[in-house]
């Protein structure tokens, strides 16, 4: 089973078990709600809304309110010296879809369980373990590239080939 929900002005297909981002919502991160807004239901049967589905609902589960990576905007007017850059990071919220409701009662329910993202737990975490003395596998990695040793890469046949060609010409040239 499928629906089509609207949720800050746009329009998202969702399955049960689907994680979709959508415009910043005001909930807490692993709460539970409920979109009434579902424009059409599919499966066995298609119920299109006149605008919503009655009886339709979407539960949906937060699991992270976080920024979208920087987009960079950039103005220019040639020839006037008018130059303008900004950057701007989309605030959005992170949905797992847990069951679709369709309007005759069917229940379509997610095989899996949101995975809720907590950036301050992940901070909590790694202050723990730098307290117990354990550092973190990813940062022994780099450690461990950054002090191993570098080959110089090799040099190639090619550029000894050229140099030995350029002293058999000036050769020639000395010889007439």
């Amino acid at each position: 089973m499928y629906a089509v929900i609207r949720t800050g002005g746009k329009q998202y297909t969702v399955r049960a078990g689907d994680t979709l981002r959508v415009e910043k919502l005001p909930q807490e991160l692993g709460s539970e709600f409920e979109l009434a807004e579902v424009l059409l239901v599919g499966g066995d049967q298609v119920h299109v809304g006149e605008p919503t589905v009655k009886n339709a609902k979407v539960t949906v589960v937060v699991t992270q309110q976080a920024k979208a990576p920087k987009l960079i905007v950039f103005k220019k007017k040639r020839r006037q010296g008018y130059r303008r850059l900004h950057g701007h990071r989309q605030l959005f919220t992170e949905l797992f879809v847990k069951t679709i409701t369709g309007p005759t009662g069917e229940v379509s329910q997610a095989e899996g369980t949101a995975r809720v993202v907590d950036p301050q737990k992940k901070i909590d975490r790694l202050a723990k373990m730098k307290a117990e003395g354990k550092e973190h596998s990813v940062k022994v990695k780099k450690v461990a590239k950054s002090t191993g040793t570098k080959k110089m890469p090799k040099k190639s046949s090619a550029a000894k080939k050229t140099g030995a060609k350029k002293a058999a010409t000036t050769k020639k040239k000395a010889a007439k």
